[in-house]
């Protein structure tokens, strides 16, 4: 009995092991990317024009970097992607906390069908709709404005249908014992239930900003001043072939300041992502 325990905890041992080595070995394959482009931009122009593999040996500069802080948009750049950003990740978590509410607690006429509606949204691409929205924001003037950067993201779909799973699967008891108190629909919403969808809001809002911050497509469309492009537009807009115009070293640089964000903004979310994705799974 003891040698079969003494065995499977062998087993059990040997086989967390190789997750653990598994794990590890496909979290440097994904982080190998992201250093690969940090020594570049530690690299001179000229060396990298010889043998980009010298990124691997000494000299390594930050004239790169100095050069983004004396003559570079990135920094205009970086703000107008931290306000769109964060715009319309607020947006979206007003809206979809009032929209889920609204579908987990109210009866209203028509509510099924409205939810299935706004479902669909799921399922319609965005350059399928990309003439009709253009041309609308063109006749309200909302081009090269913030307004018009953001307000597409905050219609969410998902937003909408994940804070309603999370407010139906509050109980219902927490409602009518405030009710009971004499506390209002809207006091109710967000004195005692919003607090409880925490984790849901911070996870919403982090794949929001991310969202927000890596768009291409929209921006691109939208934001045709070079004093309103985004990070991921105003880096674009800086490179020819293989980057001859400013030197690979150069760009990415650039790459690191739009990257370190979001890295910071997810190293600061993650214990909420973690504690959402456990909550769906029991």
């Amino acid at each position: 009995m003891s040698a079969q325990f003494a065995s499977g905890t062998v087993g059990r041992g040997f086989g967390d092991r190789l997750i653990l080595g598994a794990t590890i070995a496909l979290a440097i394959v994904m982080i190998m990317p992201m250093l690969w482009a940090v020594g570049l931009s530690l690299k001179t122009n000229q060396a990298l024009l010889i043998d980009t593999n010298s990124v691997l040996r000494a000299p390594w500069t930050l004239t790169n970097y100095y050069d983004i802080l004396i003559g570079s948009g990135v920094f205009r750049w970086l703000l107008n992607s931290i306000i769109v950003s964060f715009g319309m990740s607020l947006g979206v978590l007003v809206l979809a906390s009032l929209a889920g509410y609204g579908f987990a607690r109210l009866d209203f006429p028509g509510r099924n069908v409205i939810f299935v509606l706004v479902l669909f949204g799921l399922a319609i691409p965005e350059q399928a709709v990309i003439l009709v929205r253009h041309q609308l924001f063109s006749d309200l003037d909302l081009h090269n404005t913030y307004a018009g950067l953001m307000l597409p993201g905050m219609s969410a779909p998902f937003g909408v249908f994940l804070m309603t799973q999370y407010f139906k699967a509050i109980p219902t008891e927490i409602d009518e014992a405030a009710m009971l108190d004499n506390a209002s629909r809207f006091k109710i919403f967000w004195r005692v239930l919003l607090p409880m969808t925490l984790p849901a809001q911070a996870t919403l809002g982090i794949f929001t900003f991310l969202h927000a911050w890596n768009d291409y497509w929209w921006p691109m469309v939208s934001g045709t001043n070079p004093q309103m492009y985004t990070l991921t537009v105003g880096i674009a807009s800086t490179q020819q072939n293989f980057a001859e115009s400013a030197g690979l070293g150069y760009l990415m640089a650039q790459a690191v300041f739009a990257f370190v964000p979001v890295l910071i903004v997810y190293m600061f979310f993650q214990k909420y992502i973690v504690r959402a994705v456990s909550g769906a799974a029991t």
